[in-house]
């Protein structure tokens, strides 16, 4: 599991995970790597889980809180990469209604503009 934090142009953070997202330290990195980008005041981030092959609701949790912190300061989170499994998810719990989603790393980026 790695959780790898880069900016793009436009001041976009962007979080880039890969592996297993099952509620332990790798969950609390996605945690802190949405906290870092908050803290530098970063009011455009993209969150590619193209390398998540497993995600539980602790994970999912660490998303819903990102979106809902973000939201309330007028900021934007974006998802890009979600597989078959975890976008079902997404379909099943109404999530991909709430968050916005989008199916490559290119498409979240030009969203913001």
């Amino acid at each position: 599991m790695a959780v790898k934090t880069s900016t793009l142009d436009g001041g976009v953070g962007l979080i880039e995970v890969k592996g297993s997202l099952a509620g332990g330290e790798e969950t609390d990195q996605l945690r802190r790597a949405v906290a870092g980008f908050a803290d530098r005041n970063y009011d455009k981030l993209i969150v590619d889980l193209s390398g998540v092959t497993y995600m539980n609701s602790t994970a999912i949790g660490v998303l819903v809180g990102a979106h809902t912190s973000y939201t309330r300061k007028g900021w934007k989170v974006k998802l890009t990469g979600l597989n078959k499994n975890i976008d079902s998810i997404f379909v099943i719990t109404k999530l991909s209604l709430v968050f916005d989603v989008h199916d490559s790393l290119d498409e979240a980026k030009v969203s913001f503009t």
